[in-house]
């Protein structure tokens, strides 16, 4: 690949721009005092909506925004939200659920003119270092925690530094932080239920991570339901939540004789399904009628494929947009 340079670019001086626009204009601009538009800003009580709009309207002819790194340096709020996600960024980019989640986040900080911190790190301890520093540093306001796992060392680290957090994971997994989470254990069973009353007998799930909270917790209830309903064969594969390692699973499960291949399997991301329908039109098997497959996440991948893949309805978007974060200290 050739990359060719960039030469700088600047505005054309015409003589009329002031790059140092401060509040002051601002207010002189909209005819109200400094004080109502740090008000505005802050979004503070005490103003009206048409003379919010006017502070705003003429911030934006101005092209004026209130200076971060001074509000940090003066005490005042942090307006940035940290998110560390410990996630090859290839992956990262591929995986619906985390861009859908992250949307979510993403409509409520713009609602409250804050920002959002993304950080891929590459393990537990290196996230910890890095929401460290990020406090200690003032860069953020606090942070959104994902992806727990039994004995999560984050749980001790925001209760040593006071760091107001939101935990996406079961209660059992977050030690007290508070918490956004879905009823994994609860979807599986149905998930399991829902293919047996289809006439499935021999089920299988491909699994995400094992060491991750939620994996464990939806294994857990794959096992309790298949053996409360006797099923004469249940099959769980843990993975890494990528599309290869979904395809080497479902190719592993399905060139197995009779009895030992499933004839439903139950995928913990909507990637791994979509690799598992292509392994299975591979193999001349026909979807859903040799084989049944079925999808964690609803997302618009799971609807574009051809057929197109059953899958379990959960609003992420929404559950991104519930994390109810605070974005001051």
């Amino acid at each position: 690949m050739l990359v060719r340079p960039c030469t700088a670019w600047s505005p054309p001086d015409d003589g009329n721009a002031d790059p140092r626009v401060t509040i002051k204009d601002v207010a002189a601009r909209a005819g109200v005092s400094k004080g109502a538009v740090s008000l505005a800003f802050n979004h503070k009580p005490g103003l009206s909506e048409a003379t919010r709009d006017r502070i705003f309207r003429a911030a934006r002819e101005l092209g004026w925004a209130p200076n971060l790194t001074a509000r940090t340096l003066a005490g005042s709020r942090v307006d940035v939200v940290g998110l560390a996600v410990c996630r090859p960024a290839r992956m990262l980019g591929l995986e619906p659920w985390y861009m859908e989640f992250v949307s979510g986040v993403e409509s409520v900080l713009a609602e409250h003119s804050c920002s959002l911190l993304l950080r891929l790190v590459r393990n537990l301890d290196e996230e910890v270092g890095v929401q460290e520093s990020w406090w200690r540093g003032r860069q953020i306001g606090g942070s959104i925690l994902v992806d727990f796992r039994a004995g999560d060392p984050r749980v001790d680290l925001v209760e040593r530094l006071g760091l107001p957090v939101v935990a996406v994971g079961h209660p059992s997994l977050t030690g007290g932080l508070t918490s956004v989470w879905t009823d994994d254990a609860t979807a599986v069973t149905e998930a399991v239920r829902y293919l047996a009353a289809l006439g499935h007998r021999r089920i299988a799930r491909v699994g995400g991570a094992a060491a991750l909270g939620h994996t464990a917790i939806r294994t857990a209830a794959f096992d309790e339901a298949a053996g409360a309903l006797a099923l004469a064969g249940a099959w769980q594969v843990a993975t890494d939540f990528s599309g290869d390692a979904g395809a080497r699973a479902t190719r592993s499960l399905l060139t197995a004789a009779p009895p030992d291949r499933p004839t439903a399997i139950v995928y913990d991301n909507d990637v791994m399904a979509v690799a598992g329908l292509s392994v299975a039109a591979e193999m001349g098997l026909r979807v859903p009628e040799d084989v049944s497959l079925l999808a964690w996440d609803d997302s618009q991948l799971c609807r574009l494929t051809h057929p197109t893949l059953s899958a379990m309805s959960h609003d992420v978007h929404g559950s991104g947009r519930r994390w109810r974060g605070r974005c001051s200290r």
